[in-house]
Protein backbone atom coordinates (compact mmCIF):
# COMPACT_ATOMS: atom_id res chain seq x y z
CA UNK A 1 0.00 0.00 0.00
CA UNK A 2 1.74 3.38 -1.07
CA UNK A 3 0.86 5.51 1.91
CA UNK A 4 2.33 9.29 2.35
CA UNK A 5 3.52 11.00 5.63
CA UNK A 6 3.41 14.56 7.48
CA UNK A 7 7.25 14.65 7.21
CA UNK A 8 6.73 14.76 3.24
CA UNK A 9 5.58 18.22 4.12
CA UNK A 10 8.90 20.54 4.09
CA UNK A 11 9.37 23.57 1.80
CA UNK A 12 6.49 25.84 0.49
CA UNK A 13 7.03 27.25 -3.01
CA UNK A 14 8.55 24.65 -5.13
CA UNK A 15 6.77 23.66 -8.01
CA UNK A 16 5.97 20.98 -10.01
CA UNK A 17 4.13 20.26 -13.42
CA UNK A 18 2.10 17.50 -15.19
CA UNK A 19 0.93 17.63 -18.49
CA UNK A 20 -1.36 14.74 -19.95
CA UNK A 21 -0.65 14.59 -23.43
CA UNK A 22 -2.35 12.87 -26.83
CA UNK A 23 -0.48 10.60 -29.06
CA UNK A 24 -1.65 11.20 -33.07
CA UNK A 25 -0.80 10.62 -36.14
CA UNK A 26 0.31 12.77 -38.78
CA UNK A 27 -3.03 13.91 -39.29
CA UNK A 28 -3.81 14.33 -36.05
CA UNK A 29 -5.87 11.59 -35.20
CA UNK A 30 -5.47 9.09 -32.16
CA UNK A 31 -2.75 5.99 -32.36
CA UNK A 32 -1.66 3.80 -29.91
CA UNK A 33 1.97 5.02 -28.99
CA UNK A 34 2.65 4.64 -25.34
CA UNK A 35 4.03 1.37 -25.73
CA UNK A 36 6.99 2.97 -27.94
CA UNK A 37 7.58 6.21 -26.04
CA UNK A 38 7.62 4.24 -22.88
CA UNK A 39 9.23 1.28 -23.32
CA UNK A 40 10.40 1.49 -26.72
CA UNK A 41 13.97 3.14 -26.26
CA UNK A 42 16.23 5.41 -23.94
CA UNK A 43 13.87 8.66 -22.68
CA UNK A 44 15.52 12.02 -23.81
CA UNK A 45 18.62 13.70 -21.79
CA UNK A 46 15.97 16.84 -21.04
CA UNK A 47 13.89 14.00 -19.56
CA UNK A 48 15.46 11.25 -17.82
CA UNK A 49 13.05 9.91 -15.95
CA UNK A 50 10.99 9.47 -18.98
CA UNK A 51 7.17 9.90 -19.52
CA UNK A 52 4.51 7.52 -18.08
CA UNK A 53 1.33 6.42 -19.06
CA UNK A 54 -1.85 7.19 -18.77
CA UNK A 55 -5.21 5.11 -19.20
CA UNK A 56 -5.27 4.54 -23.01
CA UNK A 57 -2.23 3.50 -25.69
CA UNK A 58 -2.83 6.96 -27.00
CA UNK A 59 -2.50 8.90 -23.67
CA UNK A 60 0.85 10.01 -22.10
CA UNK A 61 2.01 11.87 -19.04
CA UNK A 62 4.71 14.47 -19.21
CA UNK A 63 6.28 15.87 -15.91
CA UNK A 64 8.34 18.78 -15.30
CA UNK A 65 11.28 18.00 -12.74
CA UNK A 66 11.06 19.36 -9.03
CA UNK A 67 11.44 23.50 -9.56
CA UNK A 68 13.33 25.57 -7.18
CA UNK A 69 12.94 28.87 -8.71
CA UNK A 70 9.40 29.29 -10.08
CA UNK A 71 10.90 31.91 -12.36
CA UNK A 72 12.46 28.76 -14.12
CA UNK A 73 8.80 27.57 -14.49
CA UNK A 74 8.75 28.27 -18.43
CA UNK A 75 12.08 27.12 -19.01
CA UNK A 76 11.49 23.78 -17.50
CA UNK A 77 7.99 23.61 -19.08
CA UNK A 78 9.67 24.03 -22.88
CA UNK A 79 11.85 21.58 -22.19
CA UNK A 80 9.61 18.72 -21.07
CA UNK A 81 7.54 19.75 -24.42
CA UNK A 82 10.35 19.92 -26.59
CA UNK A 83 11.63 16.95 -25.28
CA UNK A 84 8.34 14.88 -25.54
CA UNK A 85 7.43 16.22 -29.45
CA UNK A 86 11.15 15.23 -30.62
CA UNK A 87 10.67 11.59 -28.76
CA UNK A 88 7.58 10.83 -30.71
CA UNK A 89 8.71 12.03 -34.05
CA UNK A 90 11.22 10.12 -33.84
CA UNK A 91 8.69 6.81 -34.18
CA UNK A 92 6.62 8.86 -36.52
CA UNK A 93 4.02 10.47 -33.83
CA UNK A 94 2.89 13.53 -32.98
CA UNK A 95 1.59 15.13 -29.57
CA UNK A 96 -1.76 16.88 -29.25
CA UNK A 97 -3.07 18.95 -26.67
CA UNK A 98 -7.02 19.48 -25.16
CA UNK A 99 -9.15 18.58 -22.23
CA UNK A 100 -10.69 15.80 -24.72
CA UNK A 101 -9.56 15.00 -28.19
CA UNK A 102 -12.60 15.63 -30.40
CA UNK A 103 -12.36 12.41 -32.29
CA UNK A 104 -11.58 10.34 -29.40
CA UNK A 105 -13.90 7.04 -29.54
CA UNK A 106 -13.02 5.15 -26.67
CA UNK A 107 -14.78 1.62 -27.33
CA UNK A 108 -12.51 1.93 -30.04
CA UNK A 109 -9.17 2.72 -28.67
CA UNK A 110 -6.36 0.28 -26.60
CA UNK A 111 -6.16 0.52 -23.03
CA UNK A 112 -2.45 0.29 -21.07
CA UNK A 113 -1.37 -2.52 -20.10
CA UNK A 114 0.02 -1.47 -16.70
CA UNK A 115 -1.30 -3.13 -13.83
CA UNK A 116 -2.14 -0.43 -11.67
CA UNK A 117 -4.54 0.88 -14.81
CA UNK A 118 -5.88 -2.98 -15.52
CA UNK A 119 -6.75 -2.41 -11.83
CA UNK A 120 -8.66 0.53 -12.18
CA UNK A 121 -10.61 -0.82 -15.19
CA UNK A 122 -11.73 -3.93 -13.37
CA UNK A 123 -12.45 -1.82 -10.04
CA UNK A 124 -14.61 0.90 -11.53
CA UNK A 125 -15.42 -0.54 -14.83
CA UNK A 126 -17.62 1.63 -17.49
CA UNK A 127 -16.62 4.95 -15.89
CA UNK A 128 -12.53 4.52 -16.17
CA UNK A 129 -13.14 2.57 -19.59
CA UNK A 130 -14.45 5.51 -21.02
CA UNK A 131 -11.72 7.92 -19.15
CA UNK A 132 -10.47 9.59 -21.92
CA UNK A 133 -9.71 12.86 -20.48
CA UNK A 134 -6.39 14.60 -20.29
CA UNK A 135 -5.74 17.40 -17.61
CA UNK A 136 -3.02 19.93 -16.05
CA UNK A 137 -1.98 19.07 -12.54
CA UNK A 138 0.02 21.59 -10.67
CA UNK A 139 2.07 21.06 -7.27
CA UNK A 140 3.28 23.96 -5.21
CA UNK A 141 5.65 22.70 -2.14
CA UNK A 142 4.11 23.67 1.28
CA UNK A 143 6.59 23.26 4.41
CA UNK A 144 3.71 22.10 7.28
CA UNK A 145 1.10 19.61 6.57
CA UNK A 146 -1.42 21.16 8.67
CA UNK A 147 -1.09 24.03 6.38
CA UNK A 148 -1.05 22.03 3.44
CA UNK A 149 -4.58 21.22 4.32
CA UNK A 150 -5.87 24.40 5.51
CA UNK A 151 -4.78 25.76 2.03
CA UNK A 152 -6.29 23.23 0.01
CA UNK A 153 -9.94 23.77 1.72
CA UNK A 154 -9.54 27.38 0.58
CA UNK A 155 -8.56 26.72 -2.96
CA UNK A 156 -11.43 24.74 -3.39
CA UNK A 157 -13.32 28.20 -4.45
CA UNK A 158 -11.32 28.73 -6.98
CA UNK A 159 -11.09 25.49 -8.67
CA UNK A 160 -14.01 26.54 -10.49
CA UNK A 161 -12.86 29.52 -11.76
CA UNK A 162 -9.92 27.44 -13.22
CA UNK A 163 -11.88 25.08 -14.65
CA UNK A 164 -13.76 27.89 -16.49
CA UNK A 165 -10.69 29.89 -17.66
CA UNK A 166 -8.84 26.51 -18.96
CA UNK A 167 -12.05 24.94 -20.30
CA UNK A 168 -11.03 23.59 -23.77
CA UNK A 169 -12.94 20.12 -24.27
CA UNK A 170 -16.46 20.95 -26.43
CA UNK A 171 -16.29 17.98 -27.99
CA UNK A 172 -16.73 14.08 -27.01
CA UNK A 173 -17.01 11.12 -29.52
CA UNK A 174 -17.30 13.99 -32.21
CA UNK A 175 -20.41 15.57 -30.94
CA UNK A 176 -20.86 19.07 -29.12
CA UNK A 177 -22.03 18.16 -25.77
CA UNK A 178 -23.05 22.08 -25.92
CA UNK A 179 -20.32 22.27 -22.28
CA UNK A 180 -17.28 24.38 -22.29
CA UNK A 181 -15.47 21.24 -20.78
CA UNK A 182 -16.93 18.21 -21.27
CA UNK A 183 -13.72 16.17 -19.88
CA UNK A 184 -14.78 17.32 -16.47
CA UNK A 185 -17.83 16.10 -16.19
CA UNK A 186 -16.71 12.75 -17.54
CA UNK A 187 -13.97 12.84 -15.66
CA UNK A 188 -16.12 13.63 -12.50
CA UNK A 189 -17.85 10.45 -13.13
CA UNK A 190 -15.52 8.31 -11.52
CA UNK A 191 -14.91 8.22 -8.03
CA UNK A 192 -13.36 9.97 -5.52
CA UNK A 193 -13.33 13.06 -7.69
CA UNK A 194 -15.01 17.00 -7.81
CA UNK A 195 -14.09 19.34 -5.20
CA UNK A 196 -13.94 18.07 -1.67
CA UNK A 197 -15.21 18.10 1.40
CA UNK A 198 -13.07 20.60 3.89
CA UNK A 199 -11.00 18.43 6.20
CA UNK A 200 -9.86 20.05 9.59
CA UNK A 201 -6.08 18.91 10.08
CA UNK A 202 -3.89 16.85 8.51
CA UNK A 203 -4.92 13.98 10.97
CA UNK A 204 -8.27 13.97 9.50
CA UNK A 205 -7.28 13.83 5.80
CA UNK A 206 -4.41 11.32 6.69
CA UNK A 207 -6.79 9.37 8.69
CA UNK A 208 -9.46 8.91 5.25
CA UNK A 209 -6.68 8.43 2.71
CA UNK A 210 -5.20 5.53 5.06
CA UNK A 211 -8.75 4.25 5.41
CA UNK A 212 -9.61 4.52 1.72
CA UNK A 213 -6.64 2.23 1.19
CA UNK A 214 -6.39 0.43 4.01
CA UNK A 215 -10.62 -1.15 3.62
CA UNK A 216 -9.92 -1.47 -0.54
CA UNK A 217 -11.74 1.47 -2.20
CA UNK A 218 -8.66 2.55 -3.64
CA UNK A 219 -5.01 0.63 -4.56
CA UNK A 220 -2.96 4.00 -3.37
CA UNK A 221 -3.10 7.40 -2.22
CA UNK A 222 -3.08 8.85 -5.94
CA UNK A 223 -6.55 7.80 -6.48
CA UNK A 224 -8.08 10.26 -4.73
CA UNK A 225 -8.80 12.05 -7.90
CA UNK A 226 -10.00 15.77 -6.57
CA UNK A 227 -9.82 18.64 -7.85
CA UNK A 228 -7.53 19.95 -5.28
CA UNK A 229 -5.27 17.95 -2.42
CA UNK A 230 -2.48 17.85 -0.35
CA UNK A 231 -0.27 15.68 -1.62
CA UNK A 232 1.21 13.64 0.96
CA UNK A 233 3.70 11.81 -1.17
CA UNK A 234 5.36 14.97 -2.58
CA UNK A 235 4.45 17.36 0.50
CA UNK A 236 2.34 19.64 -1.70
CA UNK A 237 -0.93 20.78 -2.81
CA UNK A 238 -1.87 19.91 -5.92
CA UNK A 239 -4.54 21.66 -8.08
CA UNK A 240 -6.23 19.08 -11.03
CA UNK A 241 -9.00 21.09 -11.91
CA UNK A 242 -7.71 22.62 -15.55
CA UNK A 243 -8.21 21.14 -18.83
CA UNK A 244 -5.13 20.41 -20.56
CA UNK A 245 -3.89 23.20 -22.86
CA UNK A 246 -2.07 23.49 -26.67
CA UNK A 247 -0.44 26.47 -26.01
CA UNK A 248 2.33 26.54 -22.86
CA UNK A 249 1.47 30.39 -22.44
CA UNK A 250 -1.80 29.38 -21.06
CA UNK A 251 -0.27 26.19 -19.02
CA UNK A 252 1.83 28.59 -17.21
CA UNK A 253 -0.37 31.37 -16.44
CA UNK A 254 -2.59 28.83 -14.42
CA UNK A 255 0.96 27.81 -12.91
CA UNK A 256 1.33 31.13 -12.07
CA UNK A 257 -1.60 31.63 -10.50
CA UNK A 258 -1.74 28.40 -8.47
CA UNK A 259 1.93 29.22 -7.16
CA UNK A 260 0.64 32.93 -6.19
CA UNK A 261 -2.20 31.58 -4.37
CA UNK A 262 -0.58 28.64 -2.59
CA UNK A 263 1.78 31.56 -1.63
CA UNK A 264 -0.10 34.21 0.08
CA UNK A 265 -2.58 31.47 1.53
CA UNK A 266 0.59 30.14 3.13
CA UNK A 267 1.51 33.51 4.59
CA UNK A 268 -2.04 34.16 5.77
CA UNK A 269 -1.82 30.66 7.37
CA UNK A 270 1.94 32.03 9.11
CA UNK A 271 0.24 35.31 10.18
CA UNK A 272 -2.55 33.64 12.38
CA UNK A 273 -4.95 32.42 9.54
CA UNK A 274 -4.42 29.40 10.87
CA UNK A 275 -7.27 29.98 14.13
CA UNK A 276 -10.06 30.97 11.10
CA UNK A 277 -12.55 29.00 10.51
CA UNK A 278 -13.19 27.25 7.28
CA UNK A 279 -14.91 29.04 4.36
CA UNK A 280 -18.77 29.03 5.03
CA UNK A 281 -20.18 27.66 1.67
CA UNK A 282 -21.43 24.76 1.11
CA UNK A 283 -19.83 22.01 -0.51
CA UNK A 284 -23.35 21.96 -2.97
CA UNK A 285 -22.70 25.37 -3.51
CA UNK A 286 -19.03 24.64 -4.71
CA UNK A 287 -20.36 21.57 -6.73
CA UNK A 288 -22.81 24.46 -8.43
CA UNK A 289 -20.03 26.65 -9.29
CA UNK A 290 -18.22 23.22 -11.12
CA UNK A 291 -21.43 22.83 -12.93
CA UNK A 292 -21.65 26.60 -14.12
CA UNK A 293 -17.97 26.48 -15.22
CA UNK A 294 -18.92 23.21 -17.45
CA UNK A 295 -21.30 24.61 -18.78
CA UNK A 296 -20.81 28.36 -19.54
CA UNK A 297 -16.56 28.46 -19.37
CA UNK A 298 -16.19 31.84 -19.85
CA UNK A 299 -19.25 33.37 -19.74
CA UNK A 300 -19.57 31.97 -16.26
CA UNK A 301 -21.11 33.80 -12.72
CA UNK A 302 -20.45 32.11 -9.66
CA UNK A 303 -21.85 32.05 -6.36
CA UNK A 304 -19.85 34.12 -4.14
CA UNK A 305 -17.81 32.98 -1.21
CA UNK A 306 -20.96 33.74 1.36
CA UNK A 307 -23.39 32.46 -0.71
CA UNK A 308 -24.85 35.78 -1.39
CA UNK A 309 -24.76 36.92 -4.69
CA UNK A 310 -23.10 36.04 -7.92
CA UNK A 311 -19.71 37.27 -9.28
CA UNK A 312 -19.00 37.61 -13.15
CA UNK A 313 -15.58 35.57 -14.08
CA UNK A 314 -14.19 38.79 -15.08
CA UNK A 315 -14.55 40.46 -12.03
CA UNK A 316 -13.08 37.80 -9.97
CA UNK A 317 -10.19 37.68 -12.46
CA UNK A 318 -9.52 41.45 -12.47
CA UNK A 319 -9.68 41.06 -8.22
CA UNK A 320 -7.33 38.08 -8.10
CA UNK A 321 -5.35 39.62 -10.77
CA UNK A 322 -4.67 43.05 -8.59
CA UNK A 323 -4.11 41.16 -5.22
CA UNK A 324 -1.87 38.69 -6.43
CA UNK A 325 0.02 40.83 -8.35
CA UNK A 326 -0.29 38.47 -11.72
CA UNK A 327 -1.37 38.88 -14.83
CA UNK A 328 -1.12 35.04 -17.16
CA UNK A 329 -5.15 34.55 -16.29
CA UNK A 330 -5.99 37.83 -17.29
CA UNK A 331 -4.41 37.40 -20.24
CA UNK A 332 -5.96 33.87 -20.74
CA UNK A 333 -9.81 35.80 -20.04
CA UNK A 334 -9.02 37.97 -22.50
CA UNK A 335 -8.17 35.75 -25.28
CA UNK A 336 -10.41 33.58 -27.06
CA UNK A 337 -11.13 30.21 -24.97
CA UNK A 338 -10.21 27.05 -25.62
CA UNK A 339 -13.70 25.91 -26.22
CA UNK A 340 -14.40 28.96 -28.59
CA UNK A 341 -11.37 28.36 -30.66
CA UNK A 342 -12.26 24.66 -31.19
CA UNK A 343 -15.90 25.42 -32.27
CA UNK A 344 -14.79 28.00 -34.40
CA UNK A 345 -12.14 25.67 -36.20
CA UNK A 346 -14.42 22.59 -36.54
CA UNK A 347 -17.43 24.75 -37.58
CA UNK A 348 -15.24 26.72 -40.74
CA UNK A 349 -12.60 24.02 -41.17
CA UNK A 350 -14.31 20.41 -40.32
CA UNK A 351 -13.57 18.14 -37.84
CA UNK A 352 -10.04 17.19 -39.92
CA UNK A 353 -8.81 21.02 -39.15
CA UNK A 354 -9.67 20.70 -35.76
CA UNK A 355 -7.52 17.42 -35.13
CA UNK A 356 -4.59 19.47 -37.09
CA UNK A 357 -4.70 22.64 -34.69
CA UNK A 358 -4.74 20.96 -31.50
CA UNK A 359 -1.00 19.23 -32.67
CA UNK A 360 1.54 20.73 -30.54
CA UNK A 361 4.16 22.74 -32.47
CA UNK A 362 7.72 20.96 -33.23
CA UNK A 363 10.89 23.25 -32.37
Amino acid sequence: MELGSRDAFTRTGTLGIEEEFFIVDADGRLTSGTDDLVYGRDPPAAVPEGFDHELFKCTIEAQTPLIEDPGRAGDALRSVREALVEHAAADGYRIAAAGLHPAAKWRELDHAEKPRYRSQLDRIQYPQHRNTTAGLHVHVGVDDADKAVWIANRLRWYCPMMLALSANSPFWNGYDTGLASARAKIFENLPNTGIPSAFADFEAFDRFERRMVEQGSIDDRGELWFDVRPHTGHGTVEVRAPDAQRDPERTLAFVEFVHALVVDLAERYDDGGSKEVDPPLRRELLDENKWRAIRHGHDVSFVTRDGEDTVSLGEVVDEECDRLGVTGIRDVYDAESGTDRQRRIRETGGLDALCSDLVLAES
